[in-house]
C-alpha cells in the first residue's frame, strides 16, 4: 500500500474536504478549533483501522501537516538528518544545522513502547541538544521529560500544539512572512 493510500489519511482527508466547519475556522485562522474538530470527526474511524497506536500516530501526523500549512508555519516533514527521521522540524534543516536552539522537532513515534520511544528521542537528541526543542505526540501521556501533547478523542490537549509551535516560530524562527500569518 502507498502512502497515499493510507486508509487514516484517506479518512482524514475526505473530512476535511467535506467539512464546512473547518473551511469556515481555517478563514478565521481558528486553529486549535480546527484540531479539535478534526479529531472529534476522525478519532474514531482511525482507531477501528488497524494498528490502534500506528493509525492515531497517522491522524496526528496528518492534522499537524494540514494545520502547520494553514498557519503558514515554516517547517519541513518527514526529512532525515544523519539517519535519523525528524517526523517535524521547525523551521527547517538548515535551521537547526546553523542554530539548533533556534529549531523544533516534533516527534510522533507511532507506538506506546517506552523503550522505542526513548531510543527515538536518544537518537533526535543527538542532532537537537536542547532536550527542550523536542517535543513528542503521544496516544497516551507516559511521562517522559520531554514537552508531550497527548492526541485523544476529545482533541482537548493534542489541540493546543499548534498555537505551541507558532509561538514557538514566533519566537525564534525569522519569518519573512510574519505579516500573512497576523
Amino acid at each position: 500500500m502507498s502512502k497515499q493510500d493510507d486508509p487514516v489519511k484517506k479518512l482524514l482527508f475526505d473530512y476535511i474536504t467535506r467539512s464546512e466547519e473547518i473551511e469556515h475556522l481555517a478563514s478565521q485562522k481558528k486553529f486549535e478549533e480546527m484540531a479539535k474538530s478534526i479529531v472529534a470527526g476522525c478519532y474514531n474511524g482511525a482507531v477501528r483501522i488497524g494498528d490502534r497506536e500506528e493509525s492515531v500516530g497517522v491522524l496526528a501526523t496528518g492534522i499537524l501537516h494540514y494545520l502547520l500549512t494553514c498557519a503558514l508555519i515554516p517547517s519541513q516533514r518527514k526529512v532525515v538528518l544523519d539517519r535519523t527521521d525528524i517526523d517535524i522540524i521547525v523551521p527547517n534543516l538548515k535551521t537547526l544545522r546553523a542554530e539548533s536552539e533556534r529549531a523544533l522537532l516534533v516527534c510522533i513515534p507511532c507506538t506506546q513502547d517506552v523503550s522505542i520511544i526513548r531510543e527515538k528521542l536518544a537518537s533526535l537528541q543527538k542532532i537537537q541538544p536542547k532536550k527542550q526543542n523536542i517535543w513528542l505526540v503521544l496516544s497516551r501521556d507516559l511521562e517522559f521529560e520531554n514537552r508531550t501533547f497527548v492526541i485523544s478523542k476529545d482533541g482537548q490537549a493534542f489541540s493546543k500544539v499548534i498555537t505551541e509551535i507558532s509561538r514557538f516560530a514566533d519566537i525564534y524562527c525569522q519569518n519573512k512572512f510574519r505579516i500573512l500569518r497576523a
